[in-house]
């Protein structure tokens, strides 16, 4: 919830959220709904990226609260069945951020204060990033990539 933009889009997932908005909307927050319907569900960063659009400037319009917790509306229509797709990518790699160039992507580990807990929780258990994200970095880049890295790199 911290940030001057929200998530990074890409194309496609804009118009997987504008054709799934009316089921993502359920779980959205009211002002989150009006803003949406009155701007539409990207917006663009000061590098002119696709972002998804924030409220009160801090709070993606996608965020809802259950107890104390931020949780994500797109994710929520997901797991309750009612879209297929889980959620935009840059949200799923977080706290890795894909930075793309013209010929590669190059993947940035972004270390914040507010992940400071879950970075201990980590080393407790002995779960590196990577393994930790093996899910997202797999839907992104396929399990032959994730082989490749384990061999080469860890």
């Amino acid at each position: 919830m911290e940030g001057d933009a929200g998530a990074p889009l890409e194309e496609e997932e804009v118009s997987i959220l504008e054709d799934s908005l009316d089921e993502i909307k359920p779980y959205m927050l009211p002002e989150s709904i009006q803003a949406v319907e009155q701007n539409g569900v990207f917006d663009y960063d000061a590098d002119g990226i696709l972002v998804t659009p924030l409220i009160h400037d801090k709070e993606c319009v996608f965020v809802y609260f259950e107890e104390n917790d931020a949780k994500c509306a797109i994710e929520k229509a997901f797991s309750e069945g009612k879209i297929d797709f889980q959620k935009p990518i840059s949200c799923h790699l977080y706290p890795i951020r894909i930075k793309k160039f013209d010929y590669y992507e190059r993947l940035d580990y972004h270390c914040w204060d507010v992940c400071k807990s879950a970075r201990k929780r980590g080393k407790s258990l002995k779960i590196s990033v990577f393994d930790y994200l093996f899910e997202p970095l797999s839907r992104r880049y396929g399990e032959d990539w994730i082989k490749k890295v384990k061999k080469n790199f860890i």
